[in-house]
């Protein structure tokens, strides 16, 4: 299924995550999965929460750079090689991957695709 995502942008120093947290657990906004990649001078925070407009709209209030992006969140059995059918289908149809990251809920798993086809990624693994 396609999914909203945030990409939050933070300078890469001291307390910036937590005043992210703060801002989105004071707006009432849980955060159901996270990735941060960084450089020397800032990192990327991409989010997927329950409430993206609620989110979008208090950080974007405390001057954070925020923007929304559709993923793909694929759902799977959270047991060993359970996703490689779907990687394997990817591959074998030339669907390129930009970044991924996953996580578990239970005895299932979320793995979230970012890729230049979403529609397309969507619909291969969904068969």
């Amino acid at each position: 299924m396609i999914i909203q995502q945030l990409s939050i942008f933070v300078q890469n120093k001291i307390g910036r995550f937590t005043e992210v947290t703060n801002i989105l657990g004071q707006a009432g906004v849980n955060m159901e999965a996270f990735t941060v990649s960084e450089n020397s001078d800032f990192g990327i925070l991409r989010l997927i929460v329950d409430d993206t407009q609620r989110a979008v709209d208090a950080l974007r209030a405390a001057n954070f750079a925020v923007n929304i992006t559709d993923v793909v969140c694929l759902d799977c059995a959270d047991t060993p090689g359970s996703i490689a059918p779907f990687m394997n289908i990817l591959s074998r149809e030339g669907v390129s991957i930009e970044y991924m990251y996953a996580f578990t809920m239970g005895d299932r798993s979320r793995i979230v695709i970012r890729t230049d086809d979403l529609e397309r990624c969507d619909r291969l693994i969904s068969e």
